[in-house]
């Protein structure tokens, strides 16, 4: 009973895969579509400055952890014969 709606759902999955793929893609093109085109035709783009929030911004230090040098595990010969 269950494959006579198989081929829709799956028909009906396809399709809204597509559909959002499309979306996905024209979002894209609407964000970087000049730059791709200025690209393809050699020629350079002027860049558009995007607004900046000054409270977002945070010059808090960040802390690297140094890397430990870890000493390299000899094996005996019960974990070789186990692995």
């Amino acid at each position: 009973m269950i494959a006579p709606m198989l081929a829709p759902l799956a028909t009906l999955a396809f399709l809204a895969t597509l559909w959002l793929l499309v979306v996905v893609g024209a979002a894209v093109l609407e964000e970087s579509g000049a730059r791709i085109g200025a690209a393809l035709k050699g020629k350079p783009v002027r860049q558009r400055s995007l607004p900046v929030r000054q409270r977002s911004l945070s010059l808090t230090p960040v802390r690297v952890r140094a890397r430990l040098r870890m000493q390299p595990m000899r094996a005996t010969a019960q974990w070789r014969a186990a692995a």
